[in-house]
């Protein structure tokens, strides 16, 4: 099933260049990632009174252990089992590199749900924003041919669950996220 869905979506390839475009900007290592990361400083900086900010702080220091956390997840994964990318098995136009590293699970998705999982959890309409970006990349990623469905949908639940564990573990260890956050503002970092 996996298979002939992205055989489905990448059939679609240079039937609309301008949706190539667009997947493949999408696609790419560096516009989701750093639009996201785009976000995540407006979201540290943007909060208008002290309280607000020091939860949207808080919010983007779960995201950015989630990522950091997810991202150990895939590698020990990786370590353990490998698939192949979906153009190494089927017949595909690629509008992306051929990445060599295991498909599963897909690490755009694992840090896709891992921001948009961290942002959620003190602003729904950001963190819905976010969800609503990281599913657009993974998608993409399945019509690009780089990535199965499955590949994608296990990465956002490594991010979700990642970012549920470490904000449960952060609240065990209190006050030290507070004094992490303390000490940025004594640098002017927060």
């Amino acid at each position: 099933m996996d298979a002939a869905i992205v055989r489905w979506l990448n059939s679609g390839v240079d039937t609309l260049p301008w949706l190539d475009d667009v997947i493949k900007t999408v696609v790419s290592d560096y516009f989701t990632p750093v639009a996201m990361s785009l976000l995540l400083l407006g979201v540290w900086f943007g909060a208008k009174t002290a309280a607000s900010r020091e939860l949207h702080q808080r919010a983007v220091l779960t995201a950015m252990l989630g990522v950091a956390f997810g991202n150990l997840a895939v590698q020990i994964i990786g370590a353990f089992t490998f698939r192949g990318r979906p153009y190494l098995n089927e017949p595909l136009e690629l509008l992306f590199y051929q990445p060599t590293d295991s498909s599963f699970p897909a690490n755009p998705a694992v840090v896709g749900a891992a921001i948009a999982a961290g942002l959620w959890g003190v602003n729904r309409r950001l963190g819905s924003i976010a969800f609503g970006v990281a599913a657009l990349w993974g998608l993409s990623r399945v019509y690009a041919g780089v990535s199965y469905p499955t590949d994608v949908l296990a990465g956002a639940a490594i991010g979700v669950g990642v970012v549920m564990a470490v904000t449960w573990v952060l609240r065990r260890i209190e006050p030290l996220p507070t004094m992490v956050i303390q000490l940025a503002q004594r640098f002017y970092l927060a």
